[in-house]
Order: C-alpha cells, then structure tokens, then sequence
C-alpha cells in the first residue's frame, strides 16, 4: 500500500509557530514520519486577504496570543517563551528565503527550531543579522554561502512560487498541515493531521 503525504506549510514570523517549531523534530521521531516542508510568505496571503491578524490597535488580542503562547508551551513541556518578542519581524523575506536554502539542502527543521529558539527565548529577531548569526554558527553553516544564496532570483521565485501554491491550495495561515486536499491549519492540529495521515492508506 502506499501511503499519502504529509506536508507543512510554514513561515518564519508567524508566533504560533513557535510552539510547532520546538516540538516537531520530537513528534516526527516519535512516530517515525516524514515530513514535506514548504516554506510561504504568509504575509503575502493574508495582505491579499486583507487579513492583519494582531495589528498593535488590537492589544488585548495581541496580550491574549502571547498568553495563549505561553500557556501552550507548558502544556506540551517546551520552553516558555520571553514575551512579548519582537513582532513583527522586519526582515520577513531574508528569514524565509534562507528557509527555501535550507528546506533546498535538507536542514529546514534545524533552521526552523533554532531561528524560533532565538526569536522567542532569546528576544533575537528571526531574520536580523544577530539571529542569523548566531544560527549559522550553531548549524556550522558558512553565512555570506547561505545569504548569497538566499538573494538569488532563483531562490525568490522558489518562495513566489511555494507562496502562489500555497495560496492555490487555500492556505490561509500557518503553520498548515495538508494531506491530499484536507488542509489541517494551526499548530494544535498537527496531531489531527498525523492521525487523518494514518487513516488515509490506500
């Protein structure tokens, strides 16, 4: 039998994220499963839907998503964030391009965790030249390398491309999980992907 494929739809700059990125490499272990990543511009999709999620003009929303953040982290025993982090992010493209290199050359989910582990723990802003810095020397990765080739075009239209299938595939946030044409959208749905995932052999 052959078994459907499960793949992530992320974007560095999301918050909620976080808690997807420093439990996944655990979960995937876990369970023995493989997973496609694909790395968006979420910000891309949600300015075309006139969708600004936490705007400052929103505080107690904003308050209740760091809150939320916190309490999940505890739930799921991963560290608990230093909120609120700087949000949002300046140097979105630059911190997602470098994801399109990494995904490319087989380390996005080292990428993922430790560009979140110093966003949120650290207070260093995913995409800034402090982050990445400090990633670059802790996954032994050559920085002028990587940032070169996260300025190509070809790199850029990669991340158009991811974007506008994203987008095709009605993604509308993430972290997304899709199987097929189920879209499983939000970190607290990872495992309802996973368990749709086990049921869908054929």
């Amino acid at each position: 039998m052959s078994r459907q494929k499960l793949t992530a739809w992320i974007s560095v700059g999301s918050t909620y994220t976080y808690l997807t990125a420093m439990r996944m490499k655990s979960v995937l272990q876990e369970r023995n499963l493989q997973l496609e990543f694909v790395p968006i511009s979420i910000r891309k999709i949600m300015k075309d839907m006139d969708n600004i999620p936490f705007p400052p003009t929103k505080e107690s929303k904003v308050r209740h998503m760091w809150r939320d953040i916190e309490r999940r982290a505890e739930l799921y025993g991963i560290p608990i964030p230093k909120v609120p982090t700087p949000y949002p992010l300046k140097n979105f493209d630059l911190a997602n391009q470098v994801g399109v290199v990494a995904n490319t050359e087989g380390w996005f989910l080292d990428y993922l965790e430790t560009t979140y582990s110093l966003w949120f723990l650290e207070g260093l802003e995913a995409g800034s030249d402090e982050n990445l810095g400090q990633v670059f020397s802790l996954l032994n990765k050559d920085a002028s390398e990587v940032i070169s080739r996260a300025t190509i075009a070809s790199t850029i239209q990669i991340y158009e491309q991811n974007t506008d299938l994203a987008k095709s595939k009605g993604v509308f946030g993430v972290p997304t999980f899709s199987i097929g044409d189920e879209i499983f959208w939000g970190d607290d749905r990872f495992e309802d992907a996973i368990r749709f995932l086990a049921q869908s052999d054929v």
